[in-house]
């Protein structure tokens, strides 16, 4: 039957997967266990009627992946460190939000163009149009595309994030089973590849790229227009980079476009590992909350893992502690033995 086009998003020892109103949610918790829970979209993009109309939905999906990404990503952190005794509260989430933002914006945006200006004024004098520009603008992408391989390559040694890229790889292969309309069962996603074709991976290789397109109608406009214009542009080039992807993954049965697109999957071939047993269970239990919250159920002989909902992470952290206290006393306080 068809459905809905699932998506989902890693996280610190869990995944999310998003549905049409709703993401289900499921962690790996410090004892092992699993933890559930679904939230429904209703933010105000996501109750405007054009929340699901062509070009204005890939600003919803930035935003999704900025700011729910973010908040989930930064709770199922709170939820892993838990396991420490430590919590984190919510100005931490907030304040990494808004450090993420900066970052990407900083990162990927400003910094490849005050580089290449730099460059070309340091090479030929101050930029003042014509060839100069041109040659600022092909400089910028150059830097651009460099600095985001070079991040994920860099980012990917991490032991902490190359976990989180293989529960990247279980997200992809449970999106890969529920599309084959298999039933949802650990045997059954190890069967499916790693890549997909509407991975966020794909969707930023598109960005850089349209963003490449765009930015050349900044060129050889002064800095100060040229650095609003790009950061304005932004949410442009998120809408036009959404349509090129759902286009494009709806095409890879012919080699052409297959073939075009192929950067895309070979990229995901550092933000995306195999998973564990475990892994697949914690995305098969994700995808089940997504469906339960979005209304939508799993194939017949689906295995719904058993889970517990997800804690406050302060509550848990406070229990944690508070056993491991338990299990030290006999021995500081306790009789010795012979």
């Amino acid at each position: 039957m068809a459905r809905f086009a699932y998506g989902g998003q890693a996280l610190m020892e869990g995944v999310y997967m998003r549905g049409r109103t709703a993401i289900g949610v499921a962690v790996r918790g410090p004892e092992g266990q699993i933890f559930g829970g679904s939230e429904a979209l209703d933010s105000v993009l996501h109750r405007n009627r054009f929340a699901r109309a062509p070009f204005f939905r890939g600003v919803v999906v930035l935003y999704e992946t900025l700011v729910i990404g973010t908040k989930w990503l930064m709770r199922s952190g709170s939820l892993a460190a838990a396991g420490e005794g430590v919590a984190f509260g919510g100005r931490a989430v907030a304040l990494t939000l808004l450090f993420t933002l900066g970052l990407a914006v900083g990162l990927f945006v400003l910094l490849p163009l005050l580089v290449a200006q730099g460059s070309v004024s340091l090479l030929f004098g101050p930029v003042s149009g014509g060839l100069q520009a041109f040659a600022v603008h092909l400089l910028e992408g150059a830097i651009r595309i460099a600095i985001f391989v070079g991040y994920l390559l860099l980012v990917s040694r991490s032991q902490e994030i190359g976990r989180v890229f293989r529960y990247h790889g279980a997200e992809h292969m449970t999106i890969h089973t529920l599309e084959a309309e298999l039933p949802l069962t650990v045997e059954n996603v190890r069967r499916f590849p790693t890549a997909h074709p509407r991975c966020g991976t794909e969707f930023l290789v598109i960005f850089i790229l349209v963003s490449i397109l765009l930015f050349s109608l900044l060129a050889g406009m002064d800095l100060w227009i040229a650095i609003l214009g790009r950061i304005l542009l932004i949410p442009v080039i998120a809408a036009v980079s959404y349509e090129i992807l759902k286009w494009g993954a709806k095409r890879r049965d012919h080699s052409v476009w297959r073939w075009l697109f192929l950067p895309g999957i070979w990229l995901q071939a550092i933000t995306t590992k195999q998973p564990d047993d475990s892994m697949i269970e914690v995305a098969i239990c994700s995808m089940q909350e997504a469906l339960a919250a979005n209304d939508d159920v799993a194939p017949v002989g689906s295995w719904d893992p058993p889970r517990e909902p997800i804690p406050d992470a302060g509550e848990l952290a406070r229990s944690v502690e508070a056993r491991l206290a338990e299990e030290q006393r006999p021995a500081e306080g306790g009789p010795e033995h012979s």
